[in-house]
Parts: structure tokens; sequence; C-alpha cells
């Protein structure tokens, strides 16, 4: 037996780690001391820089979003999701993501749909500014169904140890500004299938009133990445923390940058909510209660600042093209949660 007989090919993986250098070149940095193909990536990191550098580092996938992507045989924005998914939760704490790595899983895709993926990682990782500096494809012939796959990412930053934001700088009378998102990002996949393509028999080309493109299209819209609108503020303006929002919405994502003693008080309505949220909580009869906690709701990050830094914030974003609006404030309460009020 050969073990390309199992549905494994060595010398496809060989080709295939040629066909995606340029890829990886394309984002380095110029702390990046390797190339694809070597046991590890290696980063020198510019230590001087700092007098206490704090790394930062956050592990992520897309989730069930890849169903969706292999329906539609849409593959080249997925990439752009694993990257953001990290770099995300990586910047929310200050510090400039420096390099990323991913793992794609796969039974048997075809190779053009595989560097799509790809393409999407380099590209989500020059929106970030971080190198992609290695990763790892795993041909798994007798355990993924053909055409499927699984994507896994991992991004490492750093921070000056007093620049680190955090919920020990946020008191009662700070200012909530939302950042709008660009769609459902990647969570809340899973209800999203299971009422659209399951219960309602729905396929990713139908159209429906309210969405400007076919359901697939619409679904498979990237996360958004904010990595360097985000760098470029914390120059300029003081903020205190900031939250991803991403699996669990805006309930359970807000609290976990808040201290003891503190609530955030978001002023529903302050925001326009997408048409796409707005559409699966019709046809899926979906409690507000439940919308919030599992979606981002057309909210993908939330910053606190103080209030004397509300207008330099907004003034900022307007010119980082970013769209955002003051949706809510800190109020005391024994115990760190989200209170929705109508505005």
């Amino acid at each position: 037996m050969t073990y390309q007989e199992t549905g494994v090919d060595i010398e496809a993986g060989h080709r295939w780690v040629r066909q995606i250098a340029p890829l990886a070149r394309s984002t380095r940095r110029a702390e990046v001391c390797s190339n694809l193909g070597g046991f590890a990536g290696l980063f020198a990191l510019r230590t001087r820089r700092y007098s206490q550098p704090i790394l930062v580092s956050s592990t992520d996938g897309v989730g069930t979003k890849l169903s969706v992507a292999v329906l539609a045989c849409e593959h080249h924005t997925i990439g752009i999701d694993l990257v953001a998914m990290c770099v995300n939760d990586v910047v929310v704490t200050g510090a400039e993501p420096l390099f990323f790595l991913d793992y794609l899983a796969t039974g048997t895709l075809p190779p053009h749909q595989a560097l799509d993926i790809v393409r999407g990682i380099a590209l989500g990782c020059k929106e970030a500014g971080c190198a992609l500096i290695g990763g790892e494809t795993a041909q798994m012939g007798t355990f993924y169904a053909p055409g499927t796959y699984d994507l896994a990412g991992f991004a490492v930053g750093v921070v000056e140890k007093k620049a680190l934001l955090g919920s020990e700088h946020v008191s009662p009378g700070d200012v909530l500004v939302g950042l709008s998102s660009s769609g459902l990002h990647s969570n809340g996949f899973s209800l999203v299938r299971h009422l659209l393509f399951e219960k309602l028999g729905l396929t990713v080309k139908d159209e429906m009133p309210g969405l400007a493109k076919p359901i697939g299209e619409t679904l498979l819209t990237p996360t958004r990445i904010y990595v360097k609108t985000v760098l470029k503020a914390l120059k300029r303006v003081r903020i205190h923390s900031i939250a991803h929002i991403t699996g669990g919405g805006l309930t359970h994502n807000v609290p976990r940058v808040l201290p003891q003693g503190c609530a955030a008080e978001i002023q529903v309505g302050q925001w326009p909510i997408p048409p796409i949220f707005q559409t699966l909580q019709r046809l899926g009869q979906i409690s507000d209660e439940e919308m919030y906690q599992t979606f981002n709701m057309g909210i993908g990050m939330v910053w606190v600042v103080s209030p004397n830094d509300v207008r330099p914030a907004l003034a900022l974003l307007k010119r980082c093209r970013e769209s955002a609006t003051v949706i809510g404030r800190i109020i005391k309460s024994p115990t760190p949660k989200v209170i929705y009020v109508d505005t």
C-alpha cells in the first residue's frame, strides 16, 4: 500500500506550499525571518521599542459559516473571516497584531478552492497589517466528506504593558461608542442555517425582500477588520476598553470589558439594524432577547470612552470611514451586565 491510496498525496502537499508561498510573501513584515516550508515560523520581536512588552495571542475559527461557503461554492472571503476573528480579539487589548498562522483541514478539496481560501487569509492579514508566517494543511480524506473543510487561525500581537486596555479603566459615566458591523460576521450561523436552509428550504441563490443580494452572498459578507482603525485611534484618543462583538452578541460580550460595580446601558434604536437581522427575526419569529444574545445586530465593536473623548473618537472614526455612533453609557450596577432601554 501507499499513503496516496488513503487520500494523502505528499507530492501534492509540496506543490501546495510552493503555490501559497507568494501569498504569504505578500503579507511579509520586516521582522519576519523565515519562509514557508520550515517546521516553524520565525519572527524577530523588536524589544527595544518597548520597556515592558506584553505578548497577546488569540485563536479562533469560522464555525458553521463554512458550510454556507461550501453550499455557495464561494471560498474567497472565508479566510478574511478567519483572520478577523483572531486579530480583532488581539487589538481590543491595545495590542498590534504581528503575525498569523492558519490550519486548514480538508478531505478532497479542489486546488483552486483551497487557493481561494488562502488568498482570503492573505488579504485579511494585509488588511490587519500582520504577517502570515506559517500554517498547516492536513489532508484527511477519510475524516472529512469531499468538498468540506475546517479552518482555524492563530494570531500574536504585542502591547506596552502600560498601554493595555481593560475593565480597570472603566467607570460610571463613560460612554459606549458602537462601530458598525458588515453584517452577520461569523456568529449565529447554526441558527441561520437551520432557519433558512433546513426549516424554510431556501437556497443560497434565492433572493429575499429587503436584501440587496442573494442569500448566500449576503451571508458570506466577510467580517470587518478593525485593527488599523483601533491602532490609529489609540494614538489620538483615550480608549478605556473595547469589546469585540462575536458569539454571544452585545449581551454577553460587552460585560467582558466591565469591572464589578458597572453595567452597560445600551439605547436600542440609536443605530440602524441591517436588513439581514430584521429578515431573520421576522422569518424565525425570534425574540429580541434571543437576537441580541446571538447576533451582533449591526455593531461589530464597542469602545468605552470618557465623555470628553466622544467627539474626538467619532471624528476620527469618520475619517477612517467607519460608521459609528453613541449607543449607550456606563452606569452603576452590582454586577457587569447589559441593560437595554428604548429611545
